[in-house]
């Protein structure tokens, strides 16, 4: 089949991910779609993570490691994609899994959606430390044009979702490494998606093809920064399409109240009092209502779980997906 002749470019932007590259690495190897380029950037990594890489590549002849100076995700990412002469694009962070079919339905969603197809995305399931589901990401449905959604929220979530055309990654740009130089990293992948979305159709595979790993030492821990990362997007957005501002501002709420959750989960008190003024001040009775909701909502989430009534999730990699 064609499909099987593609070679897939999987980049891996590394920086000190000893804990768990090893299992990224696994999954991306358990592939059903086995024609990959698998390109592992280490971002100057300090601890055992490239010995753990070096150890992956003797077991699996597809991987292989490319190493910078640290200089953050965007710019390894895009090293990462120069480095592959691969027509299509695939990026997952160090510390995320994919289901085995993940690239294969990916690619077969593009290859339906024809040329003007440029991304293709998939839903996620939040995984904790030990790969045990912890809850599970939106279930948006978005094909074709995709800016008008984009605008009003960001219901693709993280980057490890994403199957690219490298004409899309080109057109894009590649990754902005801007974010990490105005001290705001962590909005790459929301502003990725934008740029795609100028040019390019999306597909969707409507599938839990992603275990993201939430995690309090990881970059989507520090809320205030990814709050702030992602108000610059949406900045650049609104002036590039002041016919959706509304839909902008929609966003920009949700986020707020979504990053003061965050931060009240990983007991970063600083980001809850920032986060939750700035959401009070501009829309009073919005953010009102959602906090008392979401109070309640956690008081009894915590009583079920005293109770031992909340469901025990599995492991991510013991579910078909």
């Amino acid at each position: 089949m064609k499909q099987d002749q593609d070679t897939i470019g999987v980049v891996v932007p590394m920086r000190n991910a000893e804990r768990t590259i090893a299992a990224t690495l696994d999954s991306i190897s358990r592939q059903t779609h086995a024609n990959l380029d698998i390109v592992v950037v280490d971002d100057e990594s300090t601890d055992g993570s490239v010995a753990i890489v070096d150890q992956k590549i003797r077991q699996d002849r597809r991987v292989r490691l490319v190493r910078q100076k640290n200089a953050g995700v965007a710019a390894a990412r895009n090293t990462g994609a120069a480095a592959t002469a691969a027509s299509f694009l695939a990026f997952v962070d160090a510390d995320d899994l994919w289901a085995p079919t993940k690239i294969a339905f990916q690619l077969d969603a593009l290859r339906q959606g024809g040329p003007t197809a440029g991304l293709a995305y998939c839903w996620f399931a939040s995984i904790d430390q030990n790969d045990r589901v912890i809850s599970f990401g939106p279930q948006p449905l978005v094909e074709g044009d995709a800016m008008k959604s984009l605008c009003a929220d960001n219901w693709i979530g993280n980057g490890s979702s994403l199957l690219m055309r490298r004409t899309a990654f080109e057109k894009a740009g590649g990754y902005d490494p801007a974010l990490r130089a105005r001290g705001a990293q962590g909005a790459e992948d929301l502003l990725m998606c934008f740029r795609v979305a100028e040019h390019f159709a999306f597909a969707v595979v409507p599938r839990y093809h992603v275990g993201y790993r939430a995690t309090p030492g990881n970059m989507s821990s520090d809320s205030l920064q990814m709050f702030r990362s992602t108000e610059l997007v949406l900045d650049e957005y609104r002036r590039k399409y002041p016919e959706h501002a509304a839909d902008i501002e929609h966003h920009l709420r949700n986020a707020r109240h979504w990053f003061a959750y965050r931060a009240a989960a990983t007991r970063r008190r600083h980001d809850v009092r920032t986060l939750l003024t700035g959401a009070l001040q501009r829309h009073p009775l919005a953010s009102a209502w959602h906090f008392s909701t979401l109070a309640l909502s956690v008081a009894r989430g915590r009583l079920q779980r005293h109770l031992g009534r909340r469901p025990r999730w599995p492991l991510y990699t013991e579910v078909v997906w």
